[in-house]
């Protein structure tokens, strides 16, 4: 799962970076009005039914075609309100553009609907290798026609037509990869609905978390603003949460295995957080620090304004990595609704941010915002994960101290090498050949000597050393001559 997603954002962010080329940001600002409505319909049915099913280790056929079934339900219904709702949409927004994307995304809706359920199987007896092909082939279809429609067009209709594309995709994909055959039936209503409440309740708040800042910024900033900051979230965000996410998707499975075997779960927890926060760190605080040349070389000069944003939000992807394994842990053991409880705070804290500062501050408030509810949510969620587990809180601090300390480190020393007579005057690009990989050798040699100096305790580091050790032996071993 990790390899797919180093994958699926390597094509991501090359999809971004080319898109940026052809496109304005006001083209990724109106596709973003438009996305916030499909958005909030989607909701409705965000039952989560796949999560469900995986946490249900006796789940049956019912189950299955239960949950495909209302799927498709949902479907259909969000696709006749969205052509409900264009006109409406496009008067909100004052953009007349959005009635025609709106109609089109109303497709998207209907058909990502039908696809087959059977593909949760794929993680719920942790084959993860077809739940990588499954994800990897559906990400390249999608990126190939939105280049396509990109240079072709030059024009949103580009994202547009990529989003259906990948929807049609993951439906022919889902039935050609897995043999199971979906039948309408509404047999098992009652026991899907019993768990996946809870997980409506927490995609509604997570709607809101998510997309209050496109509505708000959309409508109070306009689409520059808006496409702005979106690219910026998503760049700031890349190295964090969606490269360790998939972590998290991939132990979800292994923890509703482990939910009646405490001090397992407590283990298995404890060792994933601890490698989730030696690679989250590093990447958020680094793409902080080099904001400005990462701005600059891979975006361009228009762009310019994503560079204060960019310094916030990755911060913000450090907290948000760090607390992404927790909502495995509660689902594992049948709590969805601490989830729930803990969206419902990020949320209250993030809209009073909203209200209180993008009407000065624009995007920049927002960003702030953002953080500043992670920075709340984060910690309660830690409380509320030791409580349920019985794991002492001096156990996060144990397995975080090392790399926090490290990255604290490794920003002083790029920040001031970067204010240095001989970087300073260098190109952008100069300063990110050089600074990025002196930056990973700063960051890791600081947290093995720190390792070594407390003793060389059980800890991510332990977990890692010998995959470097053996990495390197089998390096050597391909640069060394054989003997004739």
């Amino acid at each position: 799962m990790v390899l797919f997603r180093l994958v699926d954002r390597s094509i991501g962010v090359v999809s971004t970076l080319v898109l940026a080329r052809l496109l304005a940001p006001a083209d990724f600002g109106l596709v973003a009005m438009a996305m916030s409505i499909v958005a909030a319909l989607e909701i409705l049915g965000a039952f989560s039914f796949d999560l469900a099913l995986i946490q249900n280790r006796d789940a049956e056929r019912r189950h299955f075609d239960t949950a495909w079934t209302f799927n498709v339900m949902f479907g259909v219904a969000n696709a006749c309100i969205l052509l409900a709702l264009a006109v409406p949409a496009a008067r909100l927004y004052g953009e007349p553009r959005v009635e025609g994307i709106m109609h089109w995304l109303a497709a998207y809706a209907a058909i990502q609907g039908l696809a087959n359920i059977g593909v949760v199987a794929f993680q719920r007896d942790l084959e993860l290798h077809k739940e990588f092909r499954f994800a990897l082939t559906k990400r390249i279809i999608g990126f190939t026609v939105t280049l396509a429609l990109a240079y072709t067009l030059r024009s949103y209709w580009a994202l547009v037509g990529g989003t259906i594309a990948t929807a049609l995709a993951a439906v022919a994909l889902s039935y050609l990869m897995h043999p199971y055959r979906p039948r309408f039936s509404i047999a098992a209503r009652r026991e899907l609905f019993h768990f996946s409440k809870w997980l409506l309740i927490n995609n509604v708040l997570i709607f809101f978390t998510h997309r209050s800042t496109d509505l708000i910024l959309g409508r109070y900033a306009g689409a520059q603003a808006l496409g702005t900051y979106n690219v910026a979230y998503e760049l700031a965000n890349l190295p964090t949460t969606e490269l360790v996410f998939p972590i998290s998707r991939a132990v979800y499975p292994g923890y509703a295995r482990m939910a009646e075997r405490l001090e397992e779960l407590r283990r298995g927890f404890l060792d994933v957080f601890a490698l989730i926060v030696l690679f989250a760190v590093p990447a958020g605080i680094g793409i902080t620090v080099l904001a400005e040349p990462v701005v600059r070389v891979l975006l361009g000069e228009k762009w310019s304004a994503a560079i204060p944003l960019i310094q916030i939000l990755g911060i913000f992807g450090v907290l948000r990595a760090s607390g992404s394994n927790s909502g495995s842990v509660y689902l594992a053991l049948g709590v969805p609704h601490v989830i729930a409880y803990l969206a419902l705070l990020f949320l209250a804290v993030l809209g009073t941010g909203l209200w209180l500062t993008v009407g000065d501050a624009g995007a920049k408030g927002a960003a702030l915002s953002v953080l500043t509810a992670g920075a709340i949510q984060v910690p309660v969620g830690f409380v509320i994960v030791a409580r349920q587990t019985g794991l002492g809180l001096s156990a996060f601090v144990h397995a975080a101290w090392r790399p926090l300390l490290s990255g604290i480190v490794m920003a002083l020393l790029l920040t001031a090498m970067m204010r240095s007579a001989a970087l300073s005057s260098a190109g952008d690009l100069v300063q990110l050949v050089l600074l990025v990989p002196l930056g990973a050798v700063i960051y890791f040699s600081s947290v093995f000597l720190l390792w070594a100096a407390a003793g060389k305790p059980s800890g991510s580091e332990a977990h890692l050393l010998p995959v470097v050790r053996q990495f390197l032996g089998r390096a050597r071993a391909a640069v060394t001559p054989r003997p004739e």
